[in-house]
């Protein structure tokens, strides 16, 4: 998630998760299933999203299907290389199950 303008308070995590203060420039890679809310935001945010190529969106809504959805989250592999700073950046190297 990169942030093109403005700036932005989101929530990572679930309820009473992280809070980020972002601006733009700002870039957070999200792993598979966390949960990420806007809590405030200035009139001019705007964000831009991204997957990894093979990947598709997939959200949970209905707390009836977390076991299911924890499955599938369970089965995203490692990146390749990290999507910012590409295959000498931090990401493969701090990448835990």
């Amino acid at each position: 998630m990169g942030v093109a303008r403005g700036t932005a308070k989101i929530e990572c995590g679930g309820l009473k998760g992280r809070v980020f203060s972002l601006k733009a420039g700002d870039v957070l890679v999200l792993p598979a299933g966390t949960g990420h809310r806007l809590i405030d935001a200035s009139k001019n945010f705007l964000v831009v999203g991204a997957y990894p190529e093979d990947g598709t969106y997939d959200e949970c809504t209905d707390t009836r299907e977390c076991a299911d959805a924890a499955k599938r989250i369970a089965k995203v592999r490692k990146p390749s290389q990290d999507p910012v700073y590409g295959k000498s950046g931090p990401l493969t190297r701090l990448w835990r199950r």
